[in-house]
């Protein structure tokens, strides 16, 4: 835990997932891995990881069996990656009623217009084909969202660069708050992972989307002989037909995978006759170098990569009832945080009634009760 000072603020982290299915490699390099080291940094007092079911429930309210399902889905995916519930508090969204509050009262801060121009919520509702009959729910959950992250005094969040417009209205709420009623709200931060190789993973198809619906992802649960099958059928460069032609690596997502996933001691250890990736693309490149060989060698780094997770998972699978009481414990410890941030803005409302007992007794002058 970070070390605390009087003039030091608080750094608490907030993330988290929607439970709508397993978690894949996507996940894995755009944010699990990412967790993992900041949880393990040292560098933050708190690190809060949401189970996001009532978000989730927001376009998926026909199917809530498919989210309580994933529920323990997502969990046995966060505890097999190195997620610590020593170190980070993980909790389910439904559990924490004070983050509804929060939202109800936040919604009076931001105006149709603002939610119709984010950016995030526009792609969404094009991506899952709402058109008038955009559920109320989902068309507001960047106010939502906004409740999720102030409700912890979050003052670090990480995102992809696609959730930035997202972040940025949160942002705004939280001005818009302390303007109104005074400095009680944290104003978070985005914390965007860096590099290409830790944006989204395309789907082993070449679609950029990896997702169940979509059929093309690797997931962390997969078997060897799954993964080996959709290593298999990768997309690679349609072009490279025989083994001299020169291939292309932009867009071929064998090598975007190398990318996310491969060192240079991986060379030692699977294919010592290249010394790192660049030697190995310049071959490709020129031509002389079969797609099959690059799938065999991308196969083995996943190997190596999910053999840890796969075996965490089956040691973790065997004591389930224990994932649900870290899950409750976690659910506790978040909602007593995310009570007192709802005492403060309730006080800066004046919508505390019963806790002002200046009001109580003023009332009472007035009227000449005892």
């Amino acid at each position: 835990m970070a070390e605390e000072t009087e003039d030091r603020k608080p750094q608490i982290i907030l993330t988290g997932d929607r439970p709508t299915g397993r978690l894949h490699l996507g996940h894995y390099v755009g944010s699990l891995r990412q967790r993992v080291v900041l949880q393990d940094s040292g560098d933050y007092d708190r690190v809060f990881i949401m189970i996001a079911d009532a978000q989730a429930l927001t376009d998926n309210a026909d199917n809530p069996e498919k989210v309580r399902q994933n529920i323990l889905e997502v969990a046995l995916d966060y505890f097999s990656c190195g997620i610590d519930p020593e170190k980070t508090c993980v909790f389910i969204q439904s559990q924490v009623p004070e983050l509804f509050e929060l939202t109800a009262y936040y919604m009076n801060l931001v105006t149709v217009a603002r939610v119709q121009r984010n950016p995030t919520v526009k792609t969404e509702i094009q991506m899952r084909g709402f058109n008038a009959d955009i559920p109320v729910g989902f068309f507001t959950y960047p106010i939502s969202q906004a409740a999720d992250i102030t409700a912890f005094d979050a003052t670090v969040v990480p995102v992809g660069e696609d959730q930035l417009p997202m972040i940025e209205q949160t942002r705004e709420i939280v001005r818009k708050f302390n303007a109104t009623y005074g400095e009680v709200l944290v104003e978070p931060e985005p914390l965007v992972p860096q590099g290409e190789a830790s944006k989204r993973l395309p789907g082993v198809d070449g679609q950029a989307k990896m997702s169940k619906s979509l059929g093309n992802a690797i997931y962390l649960a997969d078997t060897p002989e799954e993964i080996s099958k959709k290593i298999r059928s990768m997309y690679t460069d349609p072009g490279h037909v025989h083994l001299e032609d020169p291939g292309k690596i932009e867009g071929n997502t064998v090598f975007t995978y190398l990318d996310a996933f491969c060192e240079d001691r991986h060379f030692a250890q699977y294919w010592p006759d290249y010394q790192n990736l660049d030697e190995l693309k310049a071959h490709y490149q020129r031509g002389g170098l079969g797609d099959v060989a690059c799938k065999k060698f991308l196969g083995q780094i996943l190997e190596e990569i999910l053999v840890p997770i796969r075996e965490r998972r089956k040691e973790l699978e065997a004591d389930i009832p224990r994932i649900y009481q870290i899950l409750e414990e976690g659910s506790r410890q978040a909602r007593s945080a995310a009570q007192d941030t709802l005492a403060r803005v309730k006080g800066a409302m004046a919508i505390d009634y019963f806790a002002d007992e200046e009001l109580i007794r003023s009332q009472a002058d007035r009227y000449g009760s005892r």
